[in-house]
């Protein structure tokens, strides 16, 4: 069982082909078959080697790795070429010469007549001394295949069971190859290299998105017209967005590359893609591994309804994964964040406590930024933090507090000596431990929210930050 991804680099890694290779992944894991890639870069004009890095890095962040080399389409070009001038050879593919303006003003009456735009098939036929005028006229041409409007095309789909086509719905003869002088063929174009290289690397399983329905169907002609083994059809359903339109780049984040930068996790990523049109079996958790995924993975799950992206559910994963992360693991993630920051650390063992005490507060890795910056920034007092600071006996309990830390200075590792710091202060000021709690919390962070105080202290008075605080609010 050989299934591939096929992805051109004309843009970054989508959500959709990510969502694409992990369904092909799983499925050929499911099967301990062989999951490939194959680069199609054949359109010169748009492919750039950036956006082939791109997808490569993000195959690999997901841990989608393929099992054999890496292929390049354009590498074949020669036999693509080859094999487009068998088709002319036996008569199944002609020379096309009508002109953009003519096509065009064909496509304007068929749509002032209320029909579907399609080729009317004009040069199928043309006579030798036709052809020679067109030649010597200098005119340019393409190379169409043959499709007849009463052909029946049929497959059984692995997702949308019995599909049927008529050759009349696949907009007339189809082209093969890019224009060019009539004594040379053109760059050949989708729907023929991916038939044969689909043959050559010996594909049994086609995966991708119901997008390629049509292309499907005019593939199947192909591959009847080289004789080749037809593989396994399976068209997955779209990913749509809120309004129920298909993702696109107008909807803001889409890429795998994008969704990185903002903090999400490779884990989290497959997790919720994999749920973006495949439902668990029963009593499978929603939140699982790649590999668990693959153990059970198969089509009859996968929905033909198209998946509506929900941020909330995606949020919720990336948080359960981060939240049950080692606290040294965590420390590696948000280390980057905190170099670029140029904030230092007096210690490893000192990063990795504070991304303990901030990990339970973190929906993405990036929320690291503002959780963290308390704590290296001294921050401004914010409205309820002033408001605390207000209440009768707050300033007193601290001027207390900031005393006893000036006689015996806390070095933030004893939390048993912290509490009763904050004992005797609230006793000698004679108010509640919630006030000098609360007011030592604005002291030190200047509002009201955050995690918990005593490890929080901890982090500031191991640094020596926390007088400071105290001392600026007196």
């Amino acid at each position: 069982m050989r299934v591939r991804l096929a992805p051109s680099p004309t843009g970054k890694l989508h959500i959709g082909t990510a969502r694409t290779a992990l369904f092909n992944w799983l499925f050929a894991r499911n099967q301990r078959g062989k999951f490939l890639l194959r680069i199609e870069d054949t359109d010169q004009e748009r492919s750039r080697e950036e956006f082939t890095e791109n997808i490569l890095e993000g195959l690999q962040w997901l841990g989608l790795n393929w099992d054999e080399e890496l292929v390049r389409q354009s590498d074949h070009i020669n036999s693509h070429r080859k094999a487009i001038q068998t088709l002319l050879d036996k008569g199944l593919a002609y020379r096309c010469y009508a002109t953009e303006a003519e096509l065009e003003e064909m496509r304007n009456d068929q749509k002032n007549r209320g029909q579907a735009p399609r080729y009317d098939n004009r040069h199928r036929n043309l006579s030798s001394e036709q052809e020679k005028s067109y030649i010597e006229k200098g005119r340019t041409c393409v190379v169409r295949f043959r499709i007849e409007d009463n052909e029946l095309i049929q497959w059984n789909d692995l997702v949308r069971g019995k599909m049927i086509w008529k050759g009349a719905d696949l907009g007339g003869d189809m082209v093969l190859s890019r224009r060019s002088p009539s004594d040379k063929i053109g760059s050949p174009l989708y729907n023929l290299v991916v038939v044969l290289d689909d043959a050559a690397m010996q594909i049994s399983h086609v995966i991708r998105g119901e997008d390629h329905l049509a292309n499907t169907a005019k593939q199947l002609v192909l591959y009847k017209a080289f004789g080749l083994a037809e593989p396994i059809f399976a068209h997955t359903p779209l990913i749509l967005n809120t309004e129920g339109r298909k993702l696109s780049k107008r909807d803001g984040v889409t890429s795998i590359s994008d969704f990185r930068d903002m903090g999400y996790t490779p884990d989290a990523m497959a997790n919720y893609m994999a749920l973006l049109g495949w439902s668990v079996p029963d009593g499978m958790d929603e939140k699982f591994t790649a590999n668990e995924a693959a153990e059970v993975f198969n089509f009859d799950r996968v929905n033909k309804a198209g998946a509506k992206f929900d941020w909330d559910k995606l949020n919720w994963l990336n948080a359960q994964i981060i939240h049950q992360w080692h606290p040294e693991k965590l420390f590696e993630e948000i280390s980057p964040i905190l170099r670029d920051n140029n904030w230092q650390l007096p210690e490893k063992a000192w990063g990795i406590a504070l991304a303990e005490l901030i990990g339970p507060s973190l929906t993405v890795i990036n929320d690291a930024l503002e959780q963290s910056r308390p704590f290296f920034e001294v921050p401004l007092l914010k409205q309820d933090g002033l408001e605390q600071l207000q209440l009768k006996g707050a300033k007193t309990a601290l001027k207390f507090l900031l005393e006893k830390l000036e006689e015996d200075p806390w070095n933030g590792m004893e939390i048993p000596k912290a509490q009763g710091l904050l004992n005797d202060s609230a006793k000698k000021a004679e108010v509640k431990k919630g006030l000098i709690m609360k007011s030592l919390r604005a002291a030190l962070f200047g509002q009201l929210q955050g995690p918990d105080l005593l490890s929080s202290w901890s982090l500031l008075a191991r640094v020596g930050q926390d007088r400071s605080r105290i001392r600026r609010c007196l």
